[in-house]
């Protein structure tokens, strides 16, 4: 197998994966299988941090249409980030490999506070980091925050795994005629208004430098594919 192409890396899970067939909650062998996929990629040599959201628990844009304030919805949506971290941590962990959740929030009593110094040790230690709590902040994205993050801990790539295998011109399962991109610029990404990553996480990474790659996390494996530049993915670039 090829060597990876990046060395350090942050990968952003969908919450409402977490679920697998069901509405909302915890799938566990979707989450299992996850933990897989991502203890085989740090066998390739690649330090792993993990940002995920929480839709799969609360979505703080819907709370928030329904009467909360959209600070009040958006705390909640990062609270349920940390839930999908500890989800993660555990199975991670069950597989023998070591993890570790940092969050944004203080909460000693369930995960360390997320600061630089504590992500690199961790990494360097050869830990998978799951990164919760968003930014700490109401009204960004964890997409957003997989690009701060990123930005923070020195990481030369985000991997944005959704359930399409790129960046299409529009939805592909709504319209056969979308066409998928084989690369992008960053500006060309916000222009276009492509739905698969929000335009401030995309501004963010255009002004810190880091490629985005988009790529479907449906099938077992995906994340090594992509890391040792055989998978199928859009790359989002200057």
């Amino acid at each position: 197998m090829a060597g990876p192409v990046y060395r350090r890396v942050v990968i952003k899970l969908s919450g409402e994966y977490f679920a697998g067939p069901n509405p909302s909650g915890f799938d566990q062998p979707t989450i299992d299988r996850l933990a897989g996929d991502l203890i085989a990629a740090k066998a390739l040599g690649v330090e792993i941090a993990v940002v995920i959201g929480g839709g799969n628990l609360v979505r703080g844009v819907d709370v928030s249409s329904r009467g909360l304030s959209r600070p009040t919805g958006d705390t909640m949506g990062m609270l349920a980030t940390v839930m999908n971290c500890l989800a993660l941590e555990a199975a991670i962990e069950r597989k023998g490999a070591p993890a570790r959740t940092l969050s944004a929030q203080v909460m000693p009593q369930i995960s360390e506070l997320f600061t630089r110094s504590a992500a690199h040790k961790y990494l360097a230690e050869g830990r998978i980091v799951l990164l919760g709590g968003g930014t700490g902040n109401p009204f960004f994205t964890t997409d957003t925050t997989a690009v701060l993050r990123a930005a923070e801990i020195g990481a030369e790539a985000v991997l944005k795994a959704t359930n399409v295998d790129g960046v299409y011109s529009a939805d592909p399962k709504k319209d056969p005629s979308a066409k998928r991109f084989d690369r992008l610029t960053h500006s060309e990404a916000i222009s276009g208004g492509y739905k698969v990553m929000d335009a401030t996480a995309f501004a963010l990474a255009r002004e810190t430098s880091l490629p985005i790659i988009v790529f479907s996390i449906a099938e077992p494996g995906s994340i090594g594919a992509i890391l040792t530049g055989t998978g199928r993915g859009t790359i989002v670039t200057g």
